[in-house]
């Protein structure tokens, strides 16, 4: 039997993630529904921590989506909704509207996952964003093309990380690459490509604060490994580095103009390398992907997704508190294998903390005090992951459970 005060939390999940937070409510008295698509029956679901499951078609109506939610909720008092993948932001929003349940609704959603609506209020802010146009009327895109020289980037309004984005490096290439979305050109825009580097941070917003934040580099754009091949990279910032008080302002200012109450959150921005000015890319209102969550647990001993399910569970009864920090450095270093599975025996250093287990994958995350040190340890074993194990295929166009 549920405890007294215990909740009902519905979470949505296109695809397989988010185990830890399922557990963590579980484990904190809560009764935990899991809503996930009819192709993830096998997936690696905690089944212990998790009541019901509920399989739909992934590519059910949204008509037929709230319908089949309603029929759960006639028998079943649903307290909280949370969608676990980025794909999954805006169904949980229609959803809580039309049942009204409190949380995140569609308007404040599309900030958070329309890559268009994002970028139109960042700049009616005076937040610096690339220079872009929506792939809608043909005059403007025309006006656009003309005042920003190529290259340029075709996006997905709603998509995540590299999937369906494509790079355009000369006039020539621009129309064909549009009328090839034939009556999905709405659903795209197009971006100046800005040569940079490009770093995230990853935050714990509660009533509108942001009670963590840490700021991280990535080695090489995550956009150009996905798009020409690499090893991915990425590590916290040193408190000292001077990239680390802009990120946090320019997060501080994106996050209270897009209107997040409380939640977690990964944002990126860039620093051009042309004019040393610092733009906002995107943000979003999940746990951040490629093991970035697991990056930063090493570093702080934060696990995002367990914090999350305290922000979830808060609320009417208590106010979310953040658990003490470590302060350590972290950083990943991975990379697509031509192996199934790598041997990483031969990498023995003691900054080693977790060895990342994933099909047709090498990588290793660690951890140290000393900032120098990590910033050796992942070009050393950057290098030498490029040469024992790197396999490279193209960014899909779109997303694969």
């Amino acid at each position: 039997m549920p405890q007294p005060g215990a909740l009902t939390i519905l979470c949505i999940a296109t695809y397989e993630k988010g185990q830890a937070f399922l557990r963590e409510c579980h484990r904190l008295g809560h009764t935990v529904l899991l809503l996930t698509a009819d192709t993830l029956r096998d997936a690696d679901w905690p089944r212990e921590a998790v009541t019901e499951t509920f399989y739909v078609p992934r590519d059910i109506a949204r008509d037929d989506l709230l319908k089949g939610v309603s029929h759960i909720a006639r028998s079943r008092a649903v307290d909280r909704i949370v969608p676990l993948d980025d794909f999954d932001v805006e169904t949980a929003a229609t959803v809580r509207e039309h049942l009204r349940i409190p949380g995140m609704g569609e308007t404040t959603a599309r900030y958070f996952r329309d890559k268009l609506a994002m970028r139109v209020k960042a700049k009616n802010a005076g937040i610096l964003v690339p220079d872009f146009v929506h792939v809608l009327n043909d005059e403007a895109i025309a006006r656009f093309a003309a005042d920003v020289p190529a290259p340029w980037v075709l996006k997905p309004r709603s998509s995540a990380a590299a999937i369906g984005i494509r790079r355009i490096d000369a006039i020539g290439d621009l129309s064909p690459a549009i009328e090839a979305l034939g009556d999905r050109r709405s659903f795209f825009l197009l971006e100046r490509y800005v040569p940079g580097d490009v770093y995230h941070a990853d935050s714990i917003v509660w009533e509108r604060e942001i009670l963590y934040h840490a700021a991280h580099r990535y080695g090489r754009p995550p956009m150009d490994i996905a798009h020409e091949g690499g090893v991915f990279t990425t590590r916290t910032l040193a408190a000292h580095a001077e990239e680390t008080g802009p990120i946090a302002a320019l997060n501080r200012e994106v996050l209270t103009t897009l209107g997040l109450v409380r939640g977690v959150t990964h944002t990126e921005f860039i620093r051009a390398h042309d004019d040393d000015r610092w733009y906002f890319l995107e943000t979003s209102a999940r746990v951040g992907g490629a093991f970035i969550v697991d990056v930063i647990e090493a570093a702080s001993g934060l696990n995002l997704w367990k914090e999350w399910a305290h922000i979830e569970i808060a609320g009417e009864q208590f106010s979310y508190e953040l658990p003490p920090v470590t302060d350590r450095y972290a950083g990943i270093v991975l990379t697509l294998a031509r192996e199934p599975d790598p041997d990483l025996t031969a990498y023995t250093d003691p900054e080693i903390v977790t060895r990342i287990h994933k099909h047709h994958h090498a990588g290793v995350i660690l951890a140290s005090r000393d900032s120098e040190r990590l910033d050796a340890l992942i070009t050393t074993y950057a290098d030498r992951f490029e040469r024992d194990f790197m396999a490279w295929h193209p960014a899909p166009d779109s997303p694969t459970s």
